[in-house]
């Protein structure tokens, strides 16, 4: 959630944010109208417990009939206590909902608009080919790596089999990713897939994102949609020594979403499924330092995509285009040759102090008497196994349906440098 310091100094940087998102800026008047409203209830209520205990002090001390009148008085004013105390239950309550219903605000330079209104950062040449090219389902078929019918019949639209060199593949792909973090100096972990209300909550993934999210209603757990959730909640209700900081993890997870609303997209081939395998990087640091980890996070999913030979464009997304606690996000896209567009592979976004405040993280520095502050969170996917399959065998293709391996992908393959076509 937002600040709400200095949303009550600069409350038109919140509502020129939330029109730039395509959101109502009266959601911002109405937290600000909840926040004096429990600020007034909580001195309210502060007032009366001081006279409570003045009274109390009184009735200690008198003697006679001064007493009687003094044990009214302190009966009538518990009971005025306990309307107060309600009511300031449920000035915490609505101020809460209000809290929640404000999306992070942008950076400085996020251009308003929707999901076309992103600007391109630096785009690669796009490879050409003297042969009629394949898409990755009919390569993937030929390699006996993907199989959907089998898919499709055991668990219905948008599941899928990796097998043989596919399944090969997915492990390839996660070694180099999680080697990769490890030498940038991050933690690999393994996360939780079910998560509690509280951590899908704290991310801001039960809000626009809800329709996304499977949900076991019996259990009150919820499928990740993104490692980025178990990550984030890991350091719940916990105070961060900011000598530590920065903390990296880079979390393996299967993710699960339910793509509603995309009726029609993607519906060939696995680039849009329910289920998949992620590497995805995450960052504990100092708010002040947010900006700069941001780009450290977009140069190591670049470098990946580097190692993976892949043309790609840079995009930074609209404000429109991004998720409620992002205050800037980019994207990593592939050339896609089949259909001719780039594909989102990867993306890293800067969640500023929202997660943290919604999930009760704080940083105490060591060096500035032991005071507690903020903390910023970042994440960035490093690799979704489906969409770099997809990638890999479209630009790595050849004219007879083999797919040439990146160098840097061989040792993770025994050493393969072509991908053969079953016989």
């Amino acid at each position: 959630m937002i600040d709400l310091r200095p949303l009550r100094d600069e409350p038109d940087r919140v509502r020129q944010s939330q029109r730039a998102r395509g959101e109502d800026p009266g959601l911002v008047d109405a937290l600000l109208a909840a926040d004096v409203a429990r600020r007034g209830a909580v001195r309210r209520f502060d007032d009366l417990r001081a006279e409570q205990r003045r009274i109390g002090r009184d009735v200690a001390t008198a003697q006679g009939p001064l007493k009687g009148p003094l044990l009214v008085q302190a009966k009538e004013l518990a009971a005025e206590v306990r309307e107060v105390e309600a009511t300031l239950a449920d000035a915490d309550a609505a101020l809460r909902a209000a809290h929640l219903a404000i999306p992070n605000v942008i950076e400085d330079g996020v251009r308003p608009g929707g999901e076309d209104d992103y600007v391109v950062l630096e785009e690669a040449a796009v490879p050409t080919y003297d042969f009629e090219v394949r898409d990755h389902l009919a390569l993937g078929e030929l390699l006996g790596a993907i199989d959907v019918q089998r898919g499709a019949k055991v668990s219905g639209a948008r599941f899928y089999y990796l097998t043989g060199i596919g399944a090969l593949l997915e492990f390839a792909l996660v070694n180099l990713a999680v080697a990769q973090a490890v030498a940038a100096g991050f933690t690999p972990v393994i996360a939780p897939a079910l998560v509690k209300a509280a951590a899908m909550e704290g991310t801001g993934f039960l809000g626009a994102h809800a329709a996304e999210v499977y949900r076991l209603a019996e259990d009150e757990l919820y499928l990740v949609g993104t490692s980025e959730v178990p990550l984030a909640a890991y350091h719940a209700e916990e105070i961060l020594d900011g000598g530590t900081l920065p903390l990296r993890y880079a979390g393996f997870s299967s993710c699960f979403r339910r793509e509603a609303g995309s009726y029609g997209k993607d519906t060939r081939g696995i680039i849009r499924v329910h289920q998949f395998d992620k590497v995805e990087m995450f960052s504990f640091c100092r708010p002040a330092d947010a900006t700069a980890e941001h780009q450290r996070l977009l140069g190591w999913e670049r470098d990946f995509l580097a190692a993976l030979e892949l043309p790609i464009r840079v995009i930074d997304i609209a404000a429109g285009d991004l998720g409620s606690s992002a205050a800037r996000k980019y994207d990593c896209e592939a050339w896609l040759p089949s259909q001719q567009r780039w594909l989102e592979l990867t993306s890293t976004s800067n969640c500023t102090t929202f997660q943290a405040r919604r999930l009760g993280i704080r940083l105490r520095e060591r060096d500035t008497g032991g005071g507690v502050g903020p903390v910023a969170t970042l994440n960035g996917t490093l690799c979704a196994v489906t969409r770099s399959i997809v990638a890999l065998l479209e630009v790595h293709q050849r004219a007879d349906g083999s797919v040439a391996v990146p160098a840097a992908l061989q040792p993770y393959l025994g050493g393969r440098e072509v991908l053969e076509p079953r016989r």
